[in-house]
């Protein structure tokens, strides 16, 4: 039996993507590519996302408003708990923080992931947390919140990892998963990649993030879900373990995170 790969974080709702989703979704078969999660960055936008997830029985998709997106609407717990009602929105996010991209007081931003993790916690839908240069204040928030299933939370998964190895304990004694994108693969991503090593596969998913991050080879083009399998190839490698090991243990992982039947 073929391996077969799940993009667990990926934006095909975005314009790059949206216009060309026949061909998309014929790469995704092409590349054993099974399933793909189209994550939500905002509320307006969140139609198109729950519309991929109504219209293709292998689209899910998640409810949540992303923390570099200041002047949009503020999700209430109320709104993401009844937008989140619908069987193919299996999880809350992304939400989280980041300090990278945004300065000054972000008090908001801290208060918006604060909403989403409760959110989590009243659906038990596990989160999609995005930390960016303010992994401290995110395993915090986390704690004081009880987002993790070691406080009777959801869990749920730390996308795009790109932090330290003690981020990623942190989180993992948590109940969290991490999940490695792209970047994994780039060259300069040396400390990355010994993270990778370190986290063990029962914690681990694999994401393109596209239309972002495009994993070598096809780095600095538009990234598609079919590109995930380059991800966990690459990870079969860096770990010394059978291609077949990390696609059947990432997919086994999916399906267990956000409560998918098979």
């Amino acid at each position: 039996m073929p391996a077969m790969y799940i993009d667990s974080h990926c934006h095909i709702n975005f314009p790059e993507l949206a216009a060309r989703l026949p061909e998309i979704f014929g790469k995704m078969a092409a590349n054993q590519v099974t399933h793909a999660l189209c994550v939500s960055v905002d509320l307006p936008d969140f139609p198109q996302v729950l519309d991929l997830a109504e219209k293709y029985p292998n689209v899910y998709a998640s409810v949540g408003v992303h923390p570099d997106y200041p002047d949009t609407i503020e999700p209430s717990t109320q709104d993401l708990v009844r937008l989140s009602e619908h069987p193919k929105i299996v999880a809350i996010g992304e939400t989280g923080l980041d300090y990278y991209r945004l300065q000054g007081d972000l008090e908001w931003q801290r208060e918006r992931f604060r909403t989403h993790i409760r959110a989590s916690r009243v659906t038990g839908k596990p989160l999609i947390i995005h930390t960016r240069a303010a992994a401290e204040d995110t395993i915090r928030i986390m704690r004081e919140e009880g987002a993790g299933t070691d406080a009777g939370g959801a869990g749920g998964v730390m996308h795009c990892f790109t932090e330290s190895l003690q981020v990623a304990e942190a989180a993992i004694e948590m109940g969290f998963y991490i999940s490695f994108s792209g970047i994994v693969t780039f060259k300069s991503a040396r400390d990355l990649q010994a993270v990778a090593r370190a986290v063990p596969l029962e914690r681990m998913l694999i994401e393109t993030d596209s239309p972002y991050l495009a994993p070598v080879p096809h780095r600095g083009k538009i990234n598609e879900p079919g590109f995930v399998r380059h991800v966990a190839e690459f990870l079969a490698t860096l770990k010394d373990v059978p291609q077949e090991r990390v696609a059947q243990q990432t997919t086994d992982n999916f399906f267990n995170l956000f409560h998918i039947e098979r």
